[in-house]
């Protein structure tokens, strides 16, 4: 029996790449439904491509473009931010995967768990705003949620069948678009240098994220959430070849880890067939081809934002939220143009300083917050 998905950012890189799995393995999935924020031509191409039942453009503004460019078919069109959370839950769905970009798929996210759907999870911020309610909800509602970030998949794998204590996560990173920059050249560096990950094909946000590290703090937020392991239980290492997605120690000292080449349909494919792995006839690694592989410290004063994740971890509540909100709000004036990339950070550190806390937030509480850091981020960059 095929499984019924809806993809949530159906038209951004993960949601393309899971679109990329459909077709490969055709005979084990139907998609139900997509959504998109704002490309509604590239949404109207897949609803057709895939006969999806339902579509959602998140952007009003395009659903008469969305309406009338799929009015010779039967695919019921919607749009808004909420017909987006709404259709999460739907009972016709089987897994709802979550790629959606920032704080907008919190909501989503809680929709899908409440009604105990599979939730293959991209969306970091859900966990890295909201992980105290998110994963009680998934529990409440015994909702599995599979992780597809890259690291998340690799540490889920080398936990399967494992019974022992952990001692440590080890969490790799590529080290983004600057790791071979001086620190001193950084207040010079472009838009268009920023997007040229040397590794990864990402979209523009977790782009300049992975450039300023802000990314792999999320990752260390999201991996406390998702495998229950306190901040100084979870590392940090520098791993420019991207072939070592992530490593777990147990208590007996040994170390697992999944390697395998820089390519997201990996983990997406895997977060989709659980507990069995899809043939993927195409895949096959070459040691050979990767003679060399290194590991080193990051350097925590080029990269600043790492630290102040941890930081937010520890002190738990709206800090976090407060975090990616004004990394949301500082990021989206990069990419205009209209900040350098130093002030990204800057701006976390200010909203962070100036920001309300709550230490017990309920979901109108990390709106509340979320909302106010952005102002922050803003007030900071004068925009």
């Amino acid at each position: 029996m095929k499984q019924r998905l809806a993809i949530l950012g159906s038209t951004g890189s993960i949601g393309e790449q899971a679109l990329d799995i459909v077709r490969e393995q055709g005979d084990h999935f139907e998609v139900r439904t997509l959504t998109a924020n704002r490309n509604w031509e590239r949404l109207a191409r897949q609803a057709r491509d895939f006969d999806a039942d339902t579509v959602v453009i998140a952007d009003e503004k395009y659903y008469t473009h969305l309406k009338e460019a799929l009015s010779d078919t039967d695919t019921k069109v919607y749009a808004g931010a909420d017909a987006v959370r709404q259709v999460a839950g739907r009972e016709d769905h089987d897994v709802v995967i979550n790629s959606l970009v920032g704080y907008a798929g919190l909501a989503p996210t809680v929709e899908a768990l409440s009604h105990g759907r599979k939730l293959a999870l991209a969306n970091k911020e859900s966990l890295v705003v909201g992980g105290e309610y998110v994963m009680h909800l998934a529990k409440e509602k015994h909702a599995p949620i599979l992780p597809i970030d890259s690291e998340h998949s690799a540490i889920f794998q080398c936990l399967v069948g494992e019974q022992s204590p952990v001692r440590r996560l080890i969490i790799t990173c590529s080290g983004g678009s600057f790791r071979d920059l001086p620190a001193e050249a950084l207040k010079d560096v472009t838009v268009e240098q920023a997007l040229r990950h040397p590794q990864w094909t990402m979209g523009a946000k977790i782009t300049i994220d992975s450039s300023t590290l802000v990314n792999k703090g999320f990752e260390v937020i999201e991996a406390h959430w998702l495998f229950g392991l306190p901040a100084d239980q979870i590392s940090v290492i520098l791993h420019p070849q991207s072939i070592v997605h992530s490593m777990v120690e147990f208590q007996d000292g040994v170390i697992k880890a999944q390697l395998g080449t820089a390519d997201m349909r990996i983990p997406i494919s895997y977060s989709l067939t659980f507990p069995h792995r899809a043939l993927r006839r195409g895949e096959q690694f070459s040691f050979l081809d990767h003679p060399e592989l290194t590991f080193r410290e990051v350097d925590r004063v080029k990269y600043p934002a790492l630290d102040i994740a941890y930081d937010c971890l520890r002190r738990g509540g709206t800090a976090a939220c407060t975090m990616n909100g004004s990394n949301e709000a500082a990021v989206g004036a990069f990419l205009q143009k209209r900040c350098a990339w130093i002030d990204i950070v800057r701006a976390i550190e200010y909203a962070l300083n100036h920001a309300s806390f709550k230490l017990n937030p309920s979901l109108d509480d990390y709106a509340a917050a979320d909302e106010e850091s952005r102002r922050l981020a803003r007030e900071f960059l004068k925009l």
